[in-house]
């Protein structure tokens, strides 16, 4: 298996505070459990990167087939489908060279939402491992071993990026950077609203102290733009919370993109 390397680090790096400093980061690897996960938490760093003619490529666990509060309008099957082209149009609205890939397609078998593990067998990790060797990323975003908000499905990518980064790191150790998506105690307090339905474990969205921010960004104009119109491609996921809180709301909630160093 092809191995990775890379001049960057995981702790010394400086802040990234604006969008002109995403070059830092380089080709871009964001592996993520659910259509949405990826848009919500790292879309406007992706949009800056593709924009700036970085590589960047979005790696999703499973397709959401039971991410809905009407499963008798959204059978799984239809869900999948559904959240399958709306992915696509949500990478188009953020950049039209951003590239994105379903785990599991090459085998013709989806992994399922909800059902994912921290140990999913040599296979998965293999296949992870190799998209990974294949485009040979200077930076890896991901959630952290809380999974952010808990769920499930997000530790357990955490788990696959961290086993598939250790098979791939060389003689030395040294791979990618890694960063694991966090929120701030400034977000938490300003929208403790979002909070509570997307709590699904003791430690969801534990603050992380801005001194150990490895991201630190604050979208605004049309990146933020772009960034909402993403979200509103994923209708699914979306419209019914956009709905809820009010437009302006929401878009203020999702201009924040945090980050923090993890270690494979």
């Amino acid at each position: 298996m092809t191995t990775l390397s890379t001049s960057l680090t995981t702790v010394t790096s400086p802040v990234i505070r604006t969008v002109d400093a995403v070059h830092r980061l380089g080709t871009i690897v964001g592996v993520w459990a659910h259509p949405d996960d990826e848009v919500y938490l790292s879309g406007g760093l992706m949009a800056a990167a593709a924009a700036r003619g970085q590589r960047v490529v979005v790696v999703t666990a499973t397709r959401g087939e039971h991410g809905t509060d009407d499963p008798a309008r959204w059978p799984p099957a239809r869900l999948a489908a559904r959240r399958g082209h709306e992915i696509v149009a949500s990478m188009a609205a953020l950049h039209g060279d951003i590239e994105h890939r379903f785990l599991g397609d090459a085998r013709g078998r989806c992994h399922l939402d909800g059902a994912l593990r921290g140990d999913p067998g040599a296979e998965t990790v293999d296949e992870l491992a190799a998209v990974l060797a294949d485009v040979a990323p200077d930076t890896v975003v991901t959630f952290g071993p809380d999974g952010l908000t808990g769920h499930g499905d997000h530790r357990a990518v955490s788990a696959w990026t961290d086993r598939a980064l250790r098979q791939l790191a060389g003689a030395d150790g040294r791979g990618p950077r890694l960063l694991h998506a966090c929120v701030t105690a400034a977000w938490v307090e300003r929208f403790g609203e979002f909070v509570e339905p997307m709590d699904d474990g003791d430690d969801a969205f534990r603050p992380v102290p801005t001194d150990r921010l490895a991201v630190d960004l604050e979208l605004s104009g049309e990146l933020l733009d772009r960034k909402v119109a993403a979200l509103r491609a994923q209708a699914t996921q979306t419209a019914g919370l956009e709905a809820a809180v009010g437009s302006a709301r929401y878009e203020t909630s999702v201009a924040g993109e945090y980050f923090v160093p993890g270690a494979s």
